[in-house]
């Protein structure tokens, strides 16, 4: 990968720190990152080498949720905490489903919305795929604005996308009350796609590199918080759970969709650290 660094800052960047998003597209391979993420990333490869596929792990759970998600008959999508675009965006898979979907997609970090950006206007339909910069913890201004763009329709089903984000809210921001407010303006029929981080029930082998790459987020601009499998499933709490309900990333309809980070993990799939799950609003 070139260490060129991207060829501009959006306003509002925080080079002081690294951020999870530009991590994330490091970790996958992106070119989207400053030097700051590019060593962190690197330290945390050091610490704990799984950390890499464990990332295109998470990527594949999302292409494969937003597939069956579209072979639903669910045509609209609202990602949030999309990060920076990188090979399988939503809009991508789900077009390939169906060529008339439509997909808005929320990150707070302006790197990922300022590159959001530029990849519609050069690939996408501007009638049908839109990107927001804001915070998700402010339910009501982010969902007004969404469905503001015109590019979604709040009497249709949704298929509600936070996957790989969940695990950035702390106890204080009370994300089962964030999730929740997001159920209640989602229309019948809609779905929420989720996954997080977990130590509950992961081998003991590797646990503590991996409570050092924990820590060393701590130093980023968000730390990371864990959760059992009982506070994962709550988060479904009033949806109907889509079978096989909240397993493993890897044990979550791994043959919907090619996978072959998920494929390592096949035979050991607590070692994925991290539970998915879908769920149906009736």
């Amino acid at each position: 990968m070139s260490q060129n660094e991207p060829d501009f800052a959006p306003e509002g960047v925080d080079l002081d720190r690294p951020n999870p998003a530009r991590i994330y597209d490091w970790y996958l391979g992106g070119t989207t990152n400053w030097a700051i993420d590019r060593e962190f990333g690197a330290k945390a490869v050091e610490t704990f080498p799984m950390v890499r596929t464990l990332a295109r792990v998470g990527r594949e759970f999302l292409g494969r949720g937003v597939q069956f998600i579209a072979k639903q008959g669910v045509t609209q999508f609202l990602d949030l905490g999309s990060g920076v675009p990188t090979a399988g965006n939503v809009h991508e898979i789900a077009d390939s489903v169906n060529a008339r979907s439509r997909c808005v997609y929320v990150d707070n970090e302006p790197v990922a919305v300022a590159h959001s950006r530029v990849l519609l206007e050069r690939e996408g339909d501007l009638t049908r795929h839109a990107v927001l910069h804001g915070d998700l913890r402010k339910v009501e201004d982010i969902w007004e604005r969404a469905m503001d763009t015109g590019v979604l329709n709040p009497t249709q089903p949704i298929g509600l996308i936070m996957s790989g984000v969940l695990y950035f809210f702390g106890p204080d921001d009370d994300p089962h009350g964030i999730v929740a407010r997001y159920r209640d303006l989602l229309p019948s029929g809609s779905y929420l796609l989720a996954s997080h981080m977990t130590v509950d029930g992961v081998p003991e082998e590797g646990e503590v590199k991996r409570e050092e790459v924990r820590k060393q987020y701590e130093r980023s601009s968000s730390q990371l918080f864990v959760r059992s499998r009982e506070e994962v499933t709550r988060f479904f709490d009033g949806f109907e759970l889509v079978d096989p309900g909240v397993v493993w990333i890897p044990q979550w309809r791994p043959d919907e969709r090619p996978s072959p980070a998920t494929e390592e993990y096949r035979d050991n799939p607590a070692a994925s650290s991290a539970f998915a799950a879908l769920g149906k609003k009736p």
